[in-house]
């Protein structure tokens, strides 16, 4: 085989996306002979709004190596179960997008059929009943899904909510014992190759000079590699995602922790809780069209109803996505690649997604355009789907008469996401790809949270009647809480982390 031309790997800039990457690189390529240096500044901030995510959490932690115990230990974690969407459709309305599925184990998709088909004959019947994991969540109780496909704990699914500082020091004891060389500093100077643009060193402000083969870009949304310097190109998604701004601020650590993230509607955009074990975090997410930045910092500070420990700290951002994620042997890793707000908690997720597909298509040389293309067609679609997902929470609004919400509400959207509301008004139908982040019990939860209701459902579901139908959804209902009743409590803040 031939000798491999990447030799150097050198990541700019540390946070959650460098020392992810950072992490995961280390781990893939122990023993290769490979280097991996990370260039950070302590001058630059991180944004570190990362502190709540998705199941797929799992997946890195494991390829990583992390025990659990320690990590939420190490983090301060706490478990989450969902998100729990506040105001949505008027004040006073509430739902959760839980994890896991609906219904019995094995049965899917089709169940939603079922219930919908129930529903549709009269059976009046709240949605969170179908789901073991959002009664788990209202009830405080915990319990890890198992491998038992027979079992109603297998359709359990749970995350974490946990400090995204923590988080990357944590990493970076890990990439650092397995030979990551860390340079703080500065990039002062970006050195290219004539010949082809290719990245061949970066200069820190004192001096040092790191050559590479390839460049992972975390620098952040300057994007000083990706964007400053390859020229990669954005594309603007504000249209569609109107929120472009946010205040963030710890309060106190809740003494009872409620294990799901809460994002409540607002005037001009929504507000996060997350409870970790030391703090809690706030936030309100806002349009600067719709409200200016001091009102929205007081709405922020109204609706604590506490004293922060912490003063309020502004984050601005822009919705969307590169144009390219890998230029020539630069690679972008989180948000240097662009940025979908935190509404559905899926920032880390796509750093470790960048990260997963950069291990799939790891190059033989840092320039390699087949390679690139290919990153940025699934990244890219990743993206997208993504971005679908959190335009339909603002879309299918009611109830609410704010600017915001009216811009919303009569915005096009989509075409993409225009057609999967439609398919699932019509018939129920979830369209989605095989390769989408967010599977069909999270399109329904929100879905039907947001008010879309079906008006048919597959009839493949018709070789039991309609009143065998509406028996079986009752004993599912019943089986559900009677597991619920076996879980035990959710773990105190005290207790986390113990083996």
């Amino acid at each position: 085989m031939a000798e491999t031309g990447i030799r150097n790997i050198v990541i700019l800039g540390g946070g959650t996306a460098g020392w992810m990457t950072a992490a995961a690189l280390s781990r893939a390529l122990q023993g290769s002979g490979r280097t991996i240096t990370l260039i950070e500044s302590d001058e630059i901030g991180t944004i570190g709004v990362g502190e709540a995510t998705i199941p797929t959490i799992h997946w890195f932690n494991q390829i990583v190596g992390l025990d659990e115990a320690e990590f939420i230990r190490e983090t301060k974690a706490t478990y989450k179960l969902g998100v729990q969407f506040n105001g949505w459709n008027g004040e006073g309305s509430v739902y959760l997008h839980p994890f896991g599925t609906f219904g019995p184990p094995g049965d899917g998709v089709m169940f939603l059929h079922r219930l919908i088909r129930a529903r549709l004959g009269g059976t009046a019947a709240a949605t969170e009943d179908f789901s073991l994991t959002a009664q788990a969540a209202r009830a405080g109780r915990f319990a890890k899904p198992v491998g038992d496909p027979r079992s109603l704990r297998s359709t359990l699914g749970y995350a974490y909510h946990f400090d995204a500082g923590l988080y990357a020091r944590y990493l970076r004891r890990h990439a650092e014992a397995r030979g990551v060389t860390r340079i703080e500093g500065k990039v002062a100077r970006v050195d290219q190759n004539p010949d082809n643009g290719c990245i061949t060193r970066l200069v820190t402000e004192r001096g040092d000079q790191v050559a590479g083969d390839l460049f992972i870009d975390c620098s952040g949304l300057r994007g000083l590699l990706i964007e400053q310097t390859l020229g990669a190109g954005f594309e603007d998604w504000t249209n569609w995602l109107p929120c472009d701004r946010a205040w963030a601020a710890p309060s106190p650590a809740e003494t009872r922790v409620i294990p799901y993230t809460r994002a409540t509607a607002a005037e001009a955009g929504w507000r996060w809780r997350i409870p970790l074990q030391h703090r809690t975090g706030n936030g309100y997410v806002y349009s600067s069209r719709f409200q200016d930045d001091d009102a929205a910092r007081q709405s922020l500070l109204d609706a604590l109803g506490e004293e922060p420990i912490a003063e309020p700290r502004p984050i601005r951002f822009l919705p969307g996505k590169r144009k390219r994620s890998w230029v020539k042997n630069v690679v972008a890793i989180g948000l240097s690649s662009g940025f979908l707000e935190p509404l559905e908690s899926t920032s880390i997720h796509l750093i470790q997604s960048g990260i997963a597909k950069l291990l799939a298509l790891f190059p033989r040389h840092g320039d390699d355009p087949l390679v690139a293309e290919q990153f940025d067609r699934v990244f890219g679609q990743e993206m997208l789907d993504v971005r679908d997902f959190l335009v339909l929470h603002y879309k299918m609004t009611a109830g609410r008469d704010e600017p915001l919400w009216r811009y919303c509400r009569d915005m096009p959207i989509p075409d993409t996401l225009a057609y999967r509301i439609d398919q699932f008004r019509a018939s129920g139908r979830l369209v989605l790809s095989t390769d989408e982040l967010f599977r069909d019990a999270s399109w329904f939860a929100v879905m039907d949270g947001q008010g879309i209701r079906p008006a048919d459902y597959n009839p493949m579901i018709e070789t039991m009647s309609e009143a065998d139908n509406r028996r079986h959804v009752e004993a599912v209902r019943a089986a559900i809480a009677q597991a619920l009743a076996q879980l035990p409590p959710l773990p105190l803040p005290s207790d986390m982390g113990k083996a």
